[in-house]
Parts: C-alpha cells; sequence; structure tokens
C-alpha cells in the first residue's frame, strides 16, 4: 500500500513524544511503501496534483526503537502524482492551510484521506463544538463568538459564574487562552482590544462558560471512526489555566467516566459523517471543549500510561478503509469494460 503523510518537516520531529512518527513507523514497519510532503511541498503539473516527497528507503529493517527509527532515517526525494497513493494522512499542525486542500480536492475520490478535506474546513477551529446537538448544554459549554466588544463585555456583565474562558478562535495547543472575570471589567476592556484589533480585519474571539473544575486539569480523549480508543487526564502547571504538556503541564493515566463516555457516543456519529476518522477531544468535567481534527497528539503518552500501541488501530482502520476504496474502483472499472460489449 502507497501511504502518505502531509505533515510538517522531518527535521521538527520530536521522536520521543511525537504521534505521527508513531504512526509513520507502524507503516514502514508493515512494509507499506511511506511518503512525506508538507503543505508547501504540494504542485500542479499539466492540471495534475503532485507532491515532492520524501519517500522511505527500506532497503534495511525498520528499527523497532521510535527514536533510533527516526536518526537512522533515509529517502528518496521524487515527485509523485497524489492519486497514486491509496491514503493520505493529514498531520500538519495548525492552523489550517486551505491551499493544501485545494490541490487534494482533485484526488479525494481516488485517494483515502483521513480526515476528509471538507470535515477539515468545518471543523478548524473552536466554532465547531457548538454544532452538535445538545440543546440543554449537558456536555456542551455555552459559548459566544463575536468582534464586537461591547457585545462581549455585556456577556460577562451577565455571566452567571462571574468569570469566563477567553480564546482566540483560530488558537491552537492553548495559545491565548485566559481566565477572565466580572470584577476585572476594565482590564477585561483593553484585553479584548488586543485580541480583536491586533490585525485589520479583526479577530474573532470566543467567551465560554467557566467549567468548575478546569483548574484542576482536562482530559484528552482520542476517538477513532467515532469511538473513544485512548485517554489521560492533562493537570496543569501550578498557576497556570492551562493543561497543554507542551505549557508545563503533566499527564496521569484516566480511565473514562460514565459522562465521557455518553458524550463520546453523542459526538461519534457525527464526526464520522463528516469523515473527521481520527480526532482529539477535550474534555472538562463531562464537557466537550475543543475537538482538536488537523495533528491530534497523545499517541505516545497514552500508550506509555496503559501500555498500548494505538497507531497499531489507527493503521488497521487506514488499510480497511482504503482497501474498501481500491475494491470499489476496481469493480467500476470492470463494470465500464463489461459494458463496452453491450
Amino acid at each position: 500500500m502507497n501511504i502518505l503523510f502531509i505533515m510538517y518537516p522531518w527535521e521538527k520531529v520530536e521522536p520521543e513524544t511525537d504521534s505521527t512518527i508513531r504512526m509513520v513507523h507502524e507503516c514502514v514497519s508493515r512494509g507499506h511503501t511511506v511518503a512525506l510532503a508538507t503543505v508547501h511541498n504540494l504542485t500542479m503539473r499539466e492540471s495534475t496534483a503532485m507532491a515532492f516527497c520524501q519517500v522511505f528507503d527500506q532497503h534495511e529493517p525498520t528499527p523497532a526503537k521510535i527514536v533510533t527509527f527516526y536518526k537512522k532515517a533515509k529517502f528518496r526525494k521524487v515527485k509523485l502524482p497524489l492519486a497514486g497513493f491509496d491514503a493520505i494522512i493529514m498531520r500538519s499542525n495548525p492552523p489550517l492551510n486551505v491551499t493544501a486542500l485545494n490541490f487534494l480536492d482533485s484526488v479525494r475520490d481516488d485517494v483515502f484521506i483521513m480526515n476528509d478535506i471538507d470535515g477539515l474546513r468545518i471543523a478548524n477551529n473552536k466554532l465547531y463544538t457548538s454544532s452538535f446537538d445538545d440543546p440543554d448544554n449537558r456536555f456542551i459549554p455555552k459559548t459566544y463568538v463575536s468582534k464586537t466588544p461591547e457585545y462581549l463585555e455585556s456577556v460577562l456583565k451577565n455571566s452567571e459564574s462571574g468569570k469566563m474562558i477567553m480564546k482566540p478562535l483560530d488558537g491552537y495547543g492553548g495559545h491565548g487562552v485566559i481566565m477572565v472575570e466580572k470584577q476585572a471589567v476594565a482590564s477585561f476592556s483593553s484585553l479584548l482590544d488586543f485580541y480583536i484589533n491586533s490585525s485589520e480585519k479583526g479577530n474573532y474571539v470566543i467567551l465560554q462558560e467557566y467549567v468548575e473544575g478546569a483548574d484542576q486539569g482536562d482530559v484528552r480523549i482520542l476517538m477513532l471512526n467515532g469511538q473513544a480508543i485512548g485517554a489521560m487526564k492533562r493537570v496543569p502547571a501550578t498557576g497556570d489555566l492551562r493543561s497543554n504538556v507542551h505549557a508545563g503541564g503533566t499527564v496521569q493515566k484516566h480511565h473514562l467516566t460514565q459522562t465521557e463516555k455518553d458524550l463520546c457516543r453523542l459526538i461519534g456519529p457525527k464526526l464520522v459523517r463528516d469523515g473527521l476518522y481520527f480526532v482529539g477531544i477535550d474534555v472538562i468535567n463531562g464537557k466537550l471543549i475543543e475537538v482538536n481534527v488537523l495533528s491530534p497528539g497523545g499517541i505516545m503518552r497514552i500508550n506509555k500510561l496503559n501500555r498500548v500501541k494505538l497507531q497499531t488501530k489507527i493503521i488497521d482502520f487506514v488499510e480497511s478503509v482504503a482497501k474498501r476504496k481500491r475494491n470499489i474502483s476496481a469493480r467500476k472499472a470492470e463494470f465500464l469494460e463489461a459494458m463496452k460489449d453491450v
């Protein structure tokens, strides 16, 4: 099977913790032809979508240890048509590169793409959490989005808890996430001015209901094909609101609560309908805070905490869907050939 990872540059991979390299390693270990490309490597030749790829040289046995695999990796550089791949796995970091998705539009009928490009378009920002059917806000916190300061000030003023979470609409990795309180309305105005007016067109800002327990961390749940396959508790560093590990947080083993299982059952079918087959969701006290669809992480840490290899499940899924898609294409080709004689 031919598999392309569209990701960040190989030299920026941190092999000790990176999730993508564990998926790459699994594919190479299975004997697949594996290629890497960044969004900037995509090109067009005579109306054919192509990529300048680094293809793994598999002349030697694949090292079992990830760090050794990373250090010993050798590549051949070659320009390849995207339609020649059986699967394309999207692992580029946020923000979403819309131009890259346009390159992929022309091959979506021929290649299994994870995650689906339409799903990435609709779910790449924090508004996506509001699209799930939860009228009583059992699982989805009340969320307000605007670039109008007066409106956002009134939302904070009328909040029931007296404090809310503020963050930029297009932020990621915990960047720009702060807690704001009613009594700090003067400083809130200046914060809004900074968040909204830091670009010419103005930025959208999210105000979200404060979920009790946020100061104790959140739960990262990895979901595959609408089902939870692993989870971990992320605990923020002392004095920090953010639970992200790269922001100083730590991780702990976690078993899903019944509420978290109910949440996964609620959102799973829509994720699959939207082509969001592999996602990471962030949950606080049973409420969905974010859906990470571009390059969800956590595989290494969940593996270590639970002595599992989540990448095997992920690549099993990719293989099964790509094979099914290839079989359908073959049957269509046989049908067209048979119709020539009718």
